[in-house]
């Protein structure tokens, strides 16, 4: 009986900090005025990483032995 109030109160609690979350969201960034709109990656600006050789034992089953 004496966990009705509890519970009530955290559902309060989180309805209404879903309301704030809805209503009160942080502003959308403005994007900067000298950028062009695009984003283009050059092939030369990503680091290539090194291969790792890997020996994958997952689906490998005994006869029995």
């Amino acid at each position: 009986m004496r966990s009705y109030p509890v519970i009530a109160i955290a559902t309060v609690i989180m309805v209404g900090f879903g309301v704030k979350l809805a209503f009160f969201s942080a502003p959308k960034a403005a994007a900067d005025p000298g950028s062009t709109g695009s984003v283009s990656v050059s092939v030369a600006q990503t680091k290539i990483l090194p291969v790792e050789k890997v020996h994958d034992m997952t689906f490998v089953f005994s006869d029995g032995d």
